[in-house]
């Protein structure tokens, strides 16, 4: 409580003492009004601030803006995932510097990878161990660079990461050990996803039998209205989670159901989308976090909305329905309008989403977290017929 309230204070105080903050912070008390926008300049716009976010530090990963504190150090998890945003980024947009920021940033990453095949939780310098779901994050990245250059050491580094994982799972399929809270999760649908790619690639069977024994213990923690227990990056908070964690969750199983053509599994991820599809035509907006009444709290996570954009998408590829395609589209034109806000704040920050709308809402409150401009660009990229290959 106490440091939640000093937190508010020096977030408040930085924005009110600056001209350019205050602008910002008076803006985001309105909400922004959707409208269609060029979907290409806005990605060109986002994708320009994870290219500013690698060119702050002394490293080649990715850290994020604050108001307050300025730049944070790299993140090697979300430097990761972004990898194939780029990549992608780059094709749509037929603009080589994407590119080579991510492979800058892959051989980064193959440079601090521990001994034992896994990638440090947190930022560098915080001197975490490794993670699982970190690990598998940067997986994704490798796999995608692996394919765009062919070069072997990124596939062996990928494979080494497996192994690990592999040797932290859970007799019952959660992972716990090695992972963020020392805790069971089903957002850790988003590591089965990269372990049954490693499965395709090298044909292991034992990638495939982990991954399915992790998602059989997921769809047991789904109660019948689509909500999921133990979905939440807290424990405090695990009986109303984030939208952020449950979009992990909701992803992860379509890509993996699609992987392994289970029907089962693709109804349940449609299940729970289908509850924020409905929720978010209804009311042009969606809650931060959700009870399992789905009674909703707190201020809109910009990054579990882009997360649910890719879902809906990936829902219209699979069924054809044209109510996830309008969601898609929704979704994509309120981010544009959030994104057109922030121009209003610091330079530093533009082309990027807040954390929460409004930006001291509790989530990342007064930053520019890079995973959530991350999948804002992927959204777009949806938006424009180009689905997430990793």
């Amino acid at each position: 409580m106490i440091r939640s309230l000093i937190n508010y204070t020096v977030g408040f105080g930085a924005c009110l003492g600056d001209p350019v903050r205050r602008r910002l912070l008076m803006a985001h008390h309105t909400r922004p009004v959707p409208h269609p926008a060029d979907r290409k300049e806005a990605l060109r716009a986002a994708v320009g601030y994870l290219i500013r976010a690698q060119d702050q530090g002394p490293d080649k990963g990715m850290g994020s803006y604050h108001l307050v504190h300025g730049w944070s150090p790299s993140y090697p998890e979300t430097t990761g995932y972004i990898i194939p945003t780029l990549l992608a980024a780059a094709d749509h947009l037929q603009w080589d510097e994407p590119r080579t920021r991510a492979i800058q940033a892959a051989d980064w990453l193959l440079s601090i990878q521990h001994a034992d095949g896994g990638w440090q939780g947190g930022r560098i310098g915080e001197g975490r161990d490794p993670v699982v779901f970190n690990t598998a994050q940067v997986i994704r990245g490798l796999l995608a660079v692996h394919d765009a250059t062919g070069r072997a050491e990124f596939l062996s580094a990928c494979t080494r990461a497996g192994e690990w994982i592999l040797g932290s799972q859970s007799r019952d399929g959660a992972w716990r050990k090695e992972n963020f809270l020392g805790s069971a999760r089903v957002y850790d649908t988003y590591v089965s996803a990269p372990i049954l790619r490693l499965h395709r690639i090298t044909g292991e069977e034992r990638y495939k039998k982990a991954a399915m024994m992790n998602l059989e213990w997921v769809l047991a923690q789904q109660w019948a209205n689509g909500w999921f227990s133990n979905a939440d990056n807290t424990t405090k908070h695990n009986d109303r989670p984030i939208t952020h964690t449950i979009a992990y969750t909701i992803d992860g199983l379509i890509e993996c159901a699609a992987h392994v053509r289970h029907d089962v599994m693709m109804d349940r991820a449609t299940r729970t989308a289908n509850v924020f599809l409905g929720r978010f035509v209804q009311d042009g907006w969606l809650n931060g976090r959700y009870d399992g009444q789905w009674r909703g709290s707190e201020s809109l996570i910009t990054t579990g909305c882009a997360q649910l954009a890719i879902c809906w998408a990936w829902l219209h590829r699979i069924t054809g329905e044209e109510r996830y395609a309008d969601g898609l589209r929704r979704m994509t034109e309120l981010l544009m309008a959030m994104q057109q806000v922030n121009l209003l704040g610091p330079g530093a920050a533009h082309g990027a989403l807040t954390g929460s709308y409004p930006l001291w809402g509790r989530y990342e409150n007064f930053a520019f977290p890079n995973w959530g401009t991350k999948y804002f660009a992927d959204a777009l990229l949806c938006a424009d017929g180009h689905l997430p290959r990793y």
